[in-house]
């Protein structure tokens, strides 16, 4: 046994040295869990496999357990769950099992409750204790921003359903007596926290599958996953080859942890995943502890899980062991030694928060694979490539407190198509496909994500890693001029400008780690830091003189992100018509905002889209005849892309979609004056209401380049975007901004773009609108062609959950008060938690802070415009409780002058 407070001061020496070896410290270690396994486990060793399922689930960990249960409980009994070894062997077995449910967004709390209200019921269907013990969870903070965020993951709860408390020091030691609390600012207690056995969870989970109908097979390893090319030229799932036969199916849902690369190597898919080495160690016996909490010390980077009566220490260190070759392919029920380099520094924050643990003795270390993504969220849902086969992997060490939602959500999408919640931040189709060859990009973001792990989630918060991925053609041009880029779908976008401060993101430093030199100095880190609050930051009055010289004079915005395709081929008319939820039935020259909903009647984007006929020009899309040009937001271009490309294939459309999003630059010039800078550069074209409204696009000539000038707008001012090739992107822009310059034109920000937008009251897709809200719900009904006879995907829904009564409405809000929100805030009217805010900004024209969020009748019902305006309203920010005013639509400009270009 080996006591760390005689070798605490010798370890720390010689961890820096690198001279000792691990028996010098740890004269007994065992490398096993402090619980029981399922490694001898042979009850579903079956000597075939069915030759067809309706559904088969590769991997037997939670995840794939939880698949299985919930395809079979949602009537798809002939499903097969196959694992190459035993039920848990991959990571399930050895993971700590913590079920913390205050998490920072609405998708993964929903999936925690799922899973949470499943210990409940698997016993009560089974028989079988389902593995949770529920003991608490106690978050502590050792910094008043620490203490914001809990105190924002409390309101968010409390509109959830979820009980927690903020609690002073003494009040949080009072919980776990043998706690340091010298250091602490205050801490949150979520009572309903605990954790859970895997092996009791994933047996309760497969004895249930198979109550129901389905198989567990084990021993069952996957040779290969057959597909065939159907009559539309699409790649399709056919069958799975086993180690004891051959199963055909239309669906394979791959659930395979960090062995997902081994299983999918067969039909050649690309994960953006990467495995790394995640420890923890298992004191011996502390007296007194049984029942305590389970801590996370965030600001440490470290949780202490109560198992018993002994705890578990474990985290994300700044340094972890990267598994470059990915895990050995047999590599099930095994543990790697524990490396001390790495995790040595646990050990020193362990003993500051619990100095007891430096005088007990270590009982045993864990030290196995896990996957972790570029952005620290699973990988699930449909291939883009593949029909049929589905992910669920790289859950970033959370899959056992994710299994129960996410098990319920792919058999959602297996069986209906789509899930009931909004899951895009989860669905592996967010990657722009140009990155997963990337594996500099894949690995600096896999590592940071790893390292900021218990990092504070602030709102403006940037990347470091993987910079530089995808640049459009005018990166260095506005580097030049001030701009501090975001990072945003791999793309590098314009976050705001400062002339005075060039601050381009540099090559990755791994924060100083693995003989890295920390990038000194680094102006890019300096100025994202400033971002590193709750409140307005630092930048705020610069961001607020973008916003008001695009109110008063003139701005332009690089939106060159933005994804843009070409829909065109014989059936692009009738593709269009039903793939877009507006109608499409206009003339050349027409540019149309519309949605693209799914068959539920969600919202799965919003974007403009232009009809185009024979007009070229041909540098810019090479198509001839009709065509669609749609423009979409850049972070959810590959996804936009792969919805529309598998509803072609499923209605065997003959057309195609054409991706110019990386050829093209897209430059929008807003504001009063824009009109006069148009005027002046194209002098042949006529700019007035009348010969170029609103919502109409033409092709013109700027700097000898014939370009397509669309006028639309995102804030709310008179206004158009120039669509151009790159190979005129310089040229372009040095003319219009040459032009401008009298008119007082300059570069702006997506900061600003945001800020103008909510302003006026125009939607963010997956903020104030996303695949679970209906157009119904978000007064959008106008982007609906229901006063026709033409069929669209989700009109049937959105007519049905018309005529039933629409049960939620999103309503604008501003303050007086100068209190910055940054979403999750929770709102109440009357007095009663009825929604909370999805997007909020600091509205400079109007001098107030406003935000939208959706409202819903806690008595159950419909919610109609009285209900919303009978109301009177506070938004919850961390715990203090703002006086709001609720409006239908932003008080900003609601008659649309400004748009049209009446400014007097």
């Amino acid at each position: 046994m080996y006591r760390l407070i005689g070798n605490l001061s010798l370890l720390k020496q010689t961890l820096r040295s690198g001279k000792y070896t691990q028996a010098r410290f740890v004269a007994a270690e065992k490398k096993e869990v402090p619980y029981k396994t399922l490694k001898d486990a042979n009850s579903d060793n079956v000597a075939s496999v069915p030759s067809r399922a309706d559904a088969v689930v590769v991997g037997g960990g939670a995840v794939g357990c939880s698949t299985v249960y919930h395809l079979s409980k949602l009537g798809l009994s002939n499903s097969v769950l196959i694992e190459k070894d035993q039920l848990t062997a991959g990571t399930s077995w050895h993971t700590a099992g913590l079920l913390w449910r205050l998490r920072p967004n609405e998708t993964e709390m929903l999936l925690n409750n799922i899973t949470r209200r499943l210990m409940d019921t698997l016993e009560e269907e089974t028989g079988v204790h389902a593995g949770f013990h529920m003991n608490g969870g106690l978050f502590i903070a050792s910094s008043k921003e620490r203490l914001d965020e809990y105190k924002r993951l409390k309101t968010f709860g409390e509109c959830m359903g979820i009980e927690s408390h903020i609690l002073t020091p003494d009040e949080a030691q009072k919980l776990y007596p043998i706690m340091n609390k010298d250091d602490l600012v205050g801490a949150l207690y979520s009572p309903t926290d605990g954790h859970i056995d895997p092996a009791g969870y994933c047996t309760a989970l497969s004895r249930a599958a198979k109550l129901n109908g389905a198989q567990v097979i084990t021993d069952c390893e996957v040779i290969e996953i057959e597909t065939h090319v159907d009559s539309v030229g699409r790649r399709r799932v056919k069958a799975v080859n086993t180690s004891k036969g051959r199963i055909e199916t239309d669906n394979v849902v791959v659930c395979g942890g960090c062995w997902a690369p081994h299983i999918l190597e067969s039909v050649g898919v690309k994960l953006p995943q990467y495995t790394f080495k995640h420890s923890y160690i298992v004191t011996e016996t502390i007296e007194g502890v049984k029942g305590m909490p389970s801590i996370r010390d965030h600001d440490l980077s470290i949780y202490l899980k109560v198992q018993g009566d002994v705890i578990q220490v474990g985290g994300y260190e700044p340094r972890p062991v990267i598994m470059d070759e990915g895990v050995p392919k047999d590599f099930a029920f095994s543990l790697f030694e524990l490396d001390w380099d790495s995790f040595g520094v646990h050990i020193e924050s362990a003993c500051k928060r619990i100095p007891e643990i430096a005088e007990t003795g270590i009982r045993s270390t864990v030290s196995g694979p896990e996957s972790f993504t570029p952005d620290g969220s699973p990988l699930m849902g449909p291939n883009p490539h593949i029909s049929g086969l589905f992910h669920a992997h790289g859950y970033n060490s959370g899959g056992l407190m994710l299994s129960g939602g996410s098990g319920k959500m792919l058999a959602q999408w297996v069986i209906n198509g789509e899930p009931e919640l909004d899951m895009f931040d989860y669905d592996i189709r967010r990657f722009n496909e140009k990155l997963l060859d990337n594996k500099t990009w894949l690995r600096e973001q896999c590592h940071e994500h790893y390292a900021k792990h218990y990092s504070i989630h602030y709102h403006f918060d940037e990347p470091l890693g993987g910079r530089l991925a995808i640049k459009d053609a005018l990166y260095q041009t506005l580097l030049d001029d001030g701009c501090f880029y975001q990072f945003k779908g791999g793309w590098e976008r314009p976050g705001w400008y400062d002339k005075d401060n060039i601050a381009p993101p540099l090559p990755y430093d791994y924060y100083g780690e693995y003989g890295y030199a920390k990038n000194n100095p680094d102006p890019y880190t300096d100025r994202l830091v400033m971002d590193y609050t709750f409140d307005h930051p630092k930048q705020h009055a610069m961001i607020g003189e973008e916003c008001l010289n695009a109110r008063n004079s003139v701005n332009m915005f690089n939106m060159s992100y933005f994804g843009k395709f070409y829909l065109c081929g014989p059936d692009a008319t009738k593709a269009a018509e039903w793939i877009f939820s507006n109608s499409m039935d206009k003339h050349p020259g027409t540019t149309t905002y519309t949605c693209m909903l799914n068959k539920l009647g969600g919202i799965e984007s919003d974007l403009t889209v232009s009809v185009v006929e024979d007009d070229g020009p041909q540098a810019l899309c090479g198509v001839e005849g009709r065509s669609y040009y749609a423009a979409t937001g850049g972070r959810y271009a590959p996804y936009f892309k792969s919805r529309i490309t598998d509803i072609i294939a499923q209605e065997k459309f003959d057309c195609q979609v054409k991706d110019l999003s990386h050829d093209m630059i897209l430059l929008s010039i807003q504001g009063p004056k824009s009109r006069d800078i148009l005027s002046k550069l194209c002098s042949q074209t006529d700019f007035s209401n009348e010969s170029f409204p609103f919502s109409s696009h033409q092709l013109v000539t700027i700097g000898g380049h014939v370009v397509r000038a669309m006028r639309v707008s995102f804030i709310g001012e008179l206004g158009w975007e120039i669509h151009a090739s790159n190979s005129a992107a310089l040229d372009v822009y040095n003319t219009v901004m040459e032009v401008g310059k009298e008119f007082g034109l300059r570069n702006s920000g997506y900061r600003a773009l945001d800020s103008l937008s909510i302003e006026k009251g125009y939607h963010l897709w997956h903020s104030d609108i996303r695949s679970d809200d209906s157009p119904l719900e978000a007064d959008m009904t106008f982007t609906c062609k229901l006063k026709t006879d033409i069929p669209f995907v989700g009109r049937q829904a959105v007519e049905e959950y018309k005529a039933s009564g629409i049960q939620k409405r999103l309503v604008c809000f501003t303050l007086d008060q100068n209190l910055a929100l940054h979403g999750l805030e929770t709102i109440y009217r009357n007095g009663e938690a009825v929604g909370y805010i999805r997007r909020a900004e600091f509205a400079f024209a109007l001098d107030k802070e406003i935000a939208v969020g959706y409202v819903k009748n806690p008595a159950g019902g419909p919610v109609d415009k009285e209900f919303i305006m009978s109301g009177n309203y506070q938004i919850d920010r961390m715990g203090q409780l703002l006086d709001a005013t609720a409006h239908l639509k932003s008080p900003f400009d609601p008659q649309d002058k400004r748009l049209m270009g009446f400014y007097s």
